[in-house]
C-alpha cells in the first residue's frame, strides 16, 4: 500500500507524512479517516506576535492543545513559560521542553502533585484561591519542617465573564470578602506575590480586562500588600464566523494602561496566559461526507472528536468544500452529524457550504488547533486520524492577511 494511503487512514495507526501544500492535495488521496492538517508556521507566527507585542510575559496555557510538536513550535517562537494545570501537564512539558519554566496555575491541586512539581520538576509558581490551598502549598513544599522561601504565589480573584463566549467565573476565584485575608497570608509565605484572574474564554472586547484590573486595584488597596506579579490570564480571542474580535494590539494597550496605574512594586511583572490565541490557527481537520439527508451532513468526525465544542456549546467553525473543480452553487446552511451512534453527536452550526454537497465530498473545518485536537476521544471506535503538516494559510488569522483564493501563500516570520 502507498505510504500516503497508510498515513491517511487506510491503516490502523496515525502518522505524520511530508509537508504538502494544503487540503486540496490531501483530498485527492481520498482519505477514509479524518485528517488533521497542521500549520506550524501559523503557531510560530502567533508565538512571535505575543512575545514581541504583549507588554509582559506570555505563558502558553497547555490545556488548549498539549501536543508535544506544538509545544516545540511555540518554544522555537520564543515562548519560554507554560501554564500547566495538572501533574500530567507538568510531566509532559518538563519532558518535552527541559528548559521551560512551568507555572502550576490550577487553584485546586493534590498535595502529591504540588510536592512532585516542586521537588522533581522545579516548579516555583502556584496559584490559589483559598487559605486551605495556601496551607496545602506551604506544607507540600516544606522540607524537614522548613517552609520554602522561593515560592511565587498568585491569588486568583473571581471576576466577571460577561464579555466572554465561555464563562470561567463560577468555579474558581476568591470572592471580594475573602481577598484581603488571603493576600495578606500569601504575602507572608511568598517570595513573590501575585494576583491573577481569568475573564473567560474568547473575550470579545478589551473592556473585560479593564474591568478585571479594577478589581485587582481594589484588592491591592484593601489588603495594603506589595504585589510583584499581575497575571491577566487567558481569554484572548481568535476569529470564528460571527465572532470577529478587535485587533489583539487593542487588548494589549488596554491591559498595559491599566497595569501602569496599579499601586504595585516598581519591578512588578505583567503576565498573560494565552491558549486559544496561540494555537487555534495551528490546525484544521479534513472530513469526508458519508451521507446527506436534506440539510444534514453525516461526516466522519464529530462531538467525540475534534468537533466537541461545535456540538456541546454550539461553536461555529469556518468550513470550506474541498472539491475540484470548485463548486459555484449558492451556499446553504447545513448541520452536521458525527460518525458515532449517539444522537448527541450533532453539530447544529449553521455551517454554510455550497448547496450541491454530496457523499464522498471533503470539507475542511478550520481553526481547530485550540481544544479540537485536545478533546478527541476514541468513543465508538472512531478515534483514528492522520496528521499532516501543510504550508497554506489558516482559514482565518489575527496575525496576517488570509486571501480566500490564495491561501497557499505562506507568511513567514
Amino acid at each position: 500500500m502507498h505510504k500516503h494511503h497508510r498515513a491517511l487512514g487506510l491503516a490502523a495507526s496515525p502518522a505524520h507524512v511530508a509537508a504538502t501544500s494544503g487540503a486540496a492535495e490531501i483530498a485527492k488521496l481520498k482519505p477514509v479517516q479524518p485528517v488533521t492538517l497542521l500549520r506550524p508556521h501559523a503557531a510560530r507566527r502567533a508565538a512571535r506576535f505575543f512575545v514581541e507585542k504583549f507588554p509582559g510575559r506570555s505563558l502558553y496555557a497547555v490545556k488548549a492543545n498539549p501536543s508535544p510538536d506544538l509545544l516545540k513550535v511555540l518554544w522555537d517562537g520564543g515562548v519560554t513559560h507554560y501554564d500547566v494545570a495538572s501533574i500530567g501537564e507538568v510531566r509532559l512539558v518538563a519532558e518535552t521542553l527541559p528548559g521551560a519554566t512551568l507555572c502550576f496555575m490550577h487553584p485546586v491541586k493534590a498535595t502529591e502533585a504540588i510536592a512532585e512539581a516542586y521537588f522533581e520538576h522545579g516548579v516555583r509558581t502556584f496559584s490559589l484561591d483559598t487559605l486551605e490551598e495556601l496551607d496545602k502549598i506551604v506544607d507540600a513544599t516544606s522540607s524537614d519542617g522548613v517552609a520554602a522561601s522561593d515560592l511565587n504565589l498568585l491569588v486568583r480573584l473571581r471576576v466577571s465573564s460577561e464579555h466572554a463566549k465561555l464563562s470561567l467565573a463560577a468555579k474558581f476565584g476568591a470572592a471580594p470578602n475573602e481577598v484581603k485575608q488571603l493576600l495578606f497570608a500569601a504575602r507572608q509565605a511568598a517570595d513573590a506575590l501575585g494576583i491573577c484572574f481569568h475573564v473567560g474564554s474568547q473575550a470579545m472586547t478589551p473592556a473585560a480586562y479593564a474591568e478585571a484590573m479594577t478589581r485587582v486595584r481594589d484588592a491591592i488597596v484593601e489588603a495594603a500588600v506589595t504585589v510583584d506579579i499581575v497575571d491577566v490570564g487567558g481569554g484572548f480571542p481568535s476569529s470564528y464566523p460571527g465572532m470577529e474580535p478587535p485587533p489583539l494590539e487593542t487588548y494589549f494597550t488596554v491591559i498595559h494602561e491599566a497595569f501602569e496605574k496599579l499601586p504595585i512594586s516598581y519591578s512588578a511583572e505583567l503576565w498573560c496566559e494565552p491558549g486559544r490565541a496561540l494555537c487555534a490557527e495551528y490546525a484544521s481537520v479534513l472530513v469526508r461526507v458519508e451521507k446527506r439527508r436534506g440539510d444534514e451532513l453525516y461526516i466522519n468526525d464529530g462531538a467525540y472528536g475534534a468537533l466537541f465544542d461545535a456540538a456541546h456549546i454550539g461553536w461555529r467553525y469556518p468550513v470550506s468544500l474541498v472539491r475540484e473543480p470548485e463548486s459555484h452553487v449558492r451556499p446553504t446552511a447545513f448541520s452536521f452529524y458525527g460518525p458515532t451512534c449517539d444522537d448527541l453527536d450533532h453539530m447544529a452550526g449553521p455551517f454554510n457550504l455550497p448547496a450541491d454537497v454530496q457523499p464522498g465530498d471533503y470539507i475542511e473545518v478550520g481553526m481547530l488547533g485550540a481544544y479540537g485536537c485536545a478533546m478527541r476521544t476514541g468513543f465508538n471506535g472512531f478515534g483514528t486520524e492522520a496528521r499532516i503538516v501543510v504550508e497554506d494559510e489558516p482559514m482565518a488569522s489575527l496575525y496576517g492577511a488570509v486571501v480566500p483564493q490564495a491561501r497557499s501563500n505562506v507568511v513567514t516570520l
